[in-house]
């Protein structure tokens, strides 16, 4: 009687469709904020003094308070008090993060770069508590409105507004700093704001959801947690294949897409800003775009937004999820190694086209695979328990490559920043000091970061994803979850 209350609500394609942009903007906002600092690596060297290892711990801060277990505890507050109440106050934590990392830019705690970074760390912290639980809650609300109908299309779309906003940070992102780290995060910032108030909207249709499904208000969607439940997952052999996959691809890409714009910078001569192209041909237009680094990252994420949404239509129709998996790993150690051992820019395209692709290919045969192992009304602890794994890979890869980056480039970081100390002791002020040094590296004055050791450990967490991704293959034949068959005709 509950399941056909729901099916009166849930089964128009309208309102399925319309709470599904409404909750997607939250992952749209909080991916542009995660990814903001990429495009601004340079400029936060130059302008705030903040080296390679420094900006790796900024960004690797995001991941801290979630290996204190922080997501398994926002996934069991999901599964108890239900999207309501877990998604706002989430959502506010979130907000607050991302605005004192703007106020920390600003230099409001204090200008040296101590300071800066300690409370940008905060931020970032406190952005990260919020921004894994959101994240569960966004997928586990996805579930809910489509499980039964297109859930792998749906999930992808959702993705694909992620990635969307990774893509607009990084295309943006540097035009909207306009050479001011403070401008281009208080801008981030202000758009988890605006997504918080899309979620409040949203909140009206999950009322009425609920009243059609019999849910009382304040009640989650399911039992009470038992920590058995969470035992069940972490002894399941094909979700903890999943988890580890999820851990290992994942740190092989988000910390990358943080580095992009850098290394394409240093490695291949790209520019970090275009220039003014008023009668440019359409022909020097597109070589320009093309040799632009946070431009050409943009394109990834970007690709994944058309990519994303088709490859899940085609795990809805045909399956073989599992066997996607494993493609998509493939392509993740050809993109890597195109990046790192060789320095061809043409393959150097090639690898990030195969980046985009595995992007795309794995996350829609992933999310929505672990909808048919875990049942609906624990899937908030098991996304949260998989992110939380997710969370020791992104921290020790986000800071790892930036710590690496700096030990094999001693002179480099060196000579930025006495060259920056110089700038400014010669009344330089702070928004010409950035554009100076970067007229230093375009000349050759100040040589490029050596990126090869850095994303050459990223080669080996392909290993390790096709590795876990047949080992899951084989878990579901033992398990019979039907991870290979099409949606709706599990075993």
């Amino acid at each position: 009687m509950v399941e056909a209350a729901r099916r009166k609500l849930n089964e128009s394609a309208g309102m399925r469709w319309f709470a599904l942009i409404l909750i997607s903007t939250l992952l749209f906002s909080t991916y542009w904020f995660q990814d903001c600092l990429g495009p601004l690596k340079g400029l936060m060297e130059s302008e705030l003094g903040l080296n390679s290892d420094q900006f790796g711990r900024i960004a690797s801060s995001t991941t801290w308070a979630n290996l204190a277990l922080m997501i398994i505890v926002g996934g069991i507050a999901l599964d108890k008090w239900g999207i309501r109440k877990t998604g706002t106050l989430f959502g506010i934590l979130a907000v607050a993060g991302a605005a004192i990392v703007a106020l920390a830019a600003k230099g409001v705690f204090g200008s040296d770069e101590r300071s800066t970074m300690i409370w940008m760390i905060v931020g970032r912290i406190l952005f990260g508590t919020g921004l894994e639980t959101v994240c569960v809650m966004v997928s586990r609300t996805v579930v809910k409105w489509f499980k039964g109908y297109e859930l792998a299309l749906a999930m992808g779309i959702n993705v694909g507004f992620g990635r969307l906003g990774s893509a607009g940070t990084n295309f943006f992102g540097i035009e909207i700093a306009n050479n001011s780290v403070f401008t281009g995060v208080s801008f981030a910032a202000t758009l988890i704001g605006l997504s918080l108030i899309c979620f409040l909207v949203y909140l009206i249709l999950d009322v009425k959801f609920d009243k059609a499904a019999g849910i009382q208000a304040g009640e989650g969607d399911g039992d009470k947690f038992k920590f058995k439940d969470l035992t069940d997952l972490i002894t399941n052999h094909s979700f903890i294949f999943i988890a580890l996959l999820c851990v290992a691809f994942y740190s092989a890409v988000f910390p990358f897409v943080q580095y992009a714009p850098d290394l394409l910078i240093n490695k291949f001569g790209f520019t970090s800003t275009l220039p003014d192209m008023t009668g440019w041909s359409f022909a020097a237009k597109f070589k320009a775009f093309f040799h632009n680094g946070p431009k050409v990252t943009s394109l990834i994420p970007l690709g994944t937004i058309l990519f994303t949404p088709i490859f899940g239509r085609l795990v809805d129709k045909k399956g073989k999820a599992a066997t996607l998996m494993i493609i998509g790993s493939l392509l993740l150690i050809f993109a890597h190694l195109s990046l790192s051992v060789f320095n061809n820019v043409i393959l150097g395209y090639f690898g990030l086209f195969a980046l985009g692709i595995a992007f795309s290919l794995v996350p829609a045969a992933m999310w929505p695979s672990v909808a048919k192992i875990v049942p609906e009304n624990r899937l908030g602890t098991a996304y949260a328990t998989m992110f939380t794994i997710q969370n020791y890979g992104l921290a020790a890869f986000f800071w790892g490559i930036g710590k690496v980056l700096n030990m094999v480039n001693p002179a480099v970081v060196n000579q930025i920043r006495e060259t920056r100390e110089s700038l400014i002791a010669s009344g330089m002020s702070m928004n010409e000091v950035p554009v100076r040094i970067e007229e230093l590296k375009l000349a050759g004055e100040i040589p490029p970061y050596n990126y090869t050791m850095p994303i050459l450990m990223l080669v080996v967490l392909g290993i390790i994803s096709i590795f876990l991704a047949f080992q899951l293959k084989r878990a579901d034949k033992r398990q019979g979850y039907g991870l290979e068959m099409p949606t709706g005709h599990e075993g």
